[in-house]
């Protein structure tokens, strides 16, 4: 990395160097990630409402400790936070993948994710959430069935 070369801060204060230029296409793919509602997403909330289950989606929830959470699907009366994790950017052990081109970059990058994930996970749960982290792969159905278990677990633990 030069003196003079752009830099990107990432989470934790890191600074990697900022990518290449891009061409036309690969800058369209990049600017078409959605941070909230994509497809397999969508696809879980749905299977949710239709067994009947209510959330509150996008929900932020500020920690005791500062950190700033904003889950996916919130089950705020279980204290539940499910988050839907794609295989790219949260580094999944089967599927995720690791960029060909400007390394200097995405690799700190897609580490920093990792290391977010772990952090939110436990300033969640120092504030008595349970966290359920569910991929962008998993069957959408199984990945219902998970959260209405979990749901279930949470019930019977509160009422015993």
């Amino acid at each position: 990395m030069t003196a003079n070369a752009r830099t990107v801060a990432l989470a934790g204060g890191q600074r990697v160097p900022y990518p290449d230029p891009v061409d036309a296409a690969s800058r369209a793919r990049g600017k078409a990630n959605r941070r909230r509602d994509t497809k397999v997403e969508v696809a879980i909330r749905s299977a949710l409402h239709r067994r009947g289950l209510r959330f509150r989606k996008d929900h932020l929830v500020r920690c005791s400790n500062g950190v700033r959470v904003r889950v996916d699907i919130a089950f705020t009366r279980a204290k539940l936070a499910v988050f839907v994790d794609g295989c790219f950017w949260h580094a999944c052990p089967d599927h995720g993948t690791t960029p060909t081109r400007n390394q200097d970059y995405w690799l700190p990058k897609l580490e920093a994710n990792v290391q977010r994930d772990r952090r939110v996970g436990a300033a969640l749960a120092a504030d008595g959430w349970r966290v359920l982290r569910l991929w962008e792969h998993e069957d959408v159905m199984e990945a219902a069935a998970q959260v209405e278990r979990k749901l279930s677990s949470l019930d019977q633990t509160r009422r015993s």
